[in-house]
């Protein structure tokens, strides 16, 4: 079962409710990575972060990587969550006028 973004109480006006539904996109988005990928919070910004290789003179640098089920259930969830917000938007969108 999908987990679906907390719902806010009644909204004050547009500009405040899709404000605070794009605020919370990243965390949603990291939970979801994280539970998809079974990383703990800890892991996923460890996944996410630079470092430079000690020891080197010229500063090289290296990134974790990741395995391509790990890259292919990232871009699944992010596809998710845009496409949950963009269904929530929905509702502030102009309707198409009925003949």
């Amino acid at each position: 079962m999908k987990k679906k973004m907390p719902s806010a109480p009644e909204p004050i006006n547009l500009l405040q409710d899709v404000h605070s539904r794009m605020i919370n996109l990243p965390i949603y988005f990291r939970e979801r990575v994280c539970e998809e990928c079974s990383w703990s919070i800890p892991t996923f910004y460890r996944k996410m972060r630079t470092a430079i290789r000690p020891g080197s003179l010229n500063s090289e640098k290296i990134t974790p990587s990741l395995s391509n089920a790990e890259k292919e259930k990232i871009i699944a969830v992010l596809d998710e969550v845009f496409e949950g917000f963009w269904e929530y938007c929905g509702k502030y969108r102009k309707k198409p006028a009925k003949d």
